[in-house]
């Protein structure tokens, strides 16, 4: 094994260390019973760096071990996690790497965020009614009340937040030597229309869950 694919594999290895804590300990209630957890992050930073087969095994190993160590809804919760994380993580680096741009980043941002509402609505309401012991009927109402305000919510949480952190992450491999500067963009400078387009998703995120949660 060479020393390049020793450090992919190592660094790889780190995304699914960091995506685990997120997903253990970085949990937040958001529309009542679902929570947010950071994890699709750190598993699409490591697509945009390693294209989507990374995003693939990050959530793969992440699943099973949440599965095995946190998680109450066994090998459901598991597809449920793999098939959510994946929906947003892929499309953002499969659409990134056919474009390496940022132009191509934040339409495979955006791509991702609509993939994750709609294939998540379509999962919630097949498979919901298995793990939460509602019928579909009760879930079905659910659909508008409940799991699309969290899914644009997190989708718009997870866009942002890839946004702000991918720049300095990838920077801060550069210097430690964990990936080729080959595999990172080209212009170093942190795009400050970028950053305030995160900002807004966040601070709208944030207003439209205290808004749910009958703050204001």
């Amino acid at each position: 094994m060479n020393i390049s694919k020793t450090k992919k594999l190592t660094t790889i290895g780190m995304f699914c260390t960091l995506a685990y804590i997120a997903a253990a300990v970085g949990r937040v209630p958001l529309v009542l019973f679902l929570k947010y957890d950071p994890k699709d992050v750190i598993i699409a930073i490591a697509g945009l760096i390693f294209g989507p087969l990374a995003s693939l095994a990050v959530t793969v190993t992440v699943s099973v071990i949440q599965m095995v160590t946190t998680s109450s809804t066994g090998i459901i919760g598991c597809i449920m996690n793999m098939i959510s994380s994946c929906s947003f993580a892929c499309p953002v680096a499969f659409v990134y790497k056919r474009k390496r741009k940022l132009s191509g980043a934040i339409l495979g941002i955006c791509i991702g965020w609509g993939c994750q509402i709609v294939i998540m609505l379509l999962w919630n309401y097949l498979i919901a009614p298995i793990y939460m012991g509602y019928s579909r009927e009760v879930v079905a109402e659910l659909l508008f009340t409940a799991f699309l305000p969290f899914n644009v919510i997190k989708g718009g949480l997870n866009a942002a937040i890839t946004m702000l952190l991918y720049k300095p992450v990838v920077t801060a491999l550069r210097r430690s030597h964990l990936i080729e500067t080959a595999q990172t963009v080209k212009n170093p400078r942190i795009n400050v229309g970028v950053v305030l387009v995160a900002l807004f998703l966040i601070a709208t995120c944030v207003l439209w869950i205290l808004s749910l949660k009958g703050v204001f």
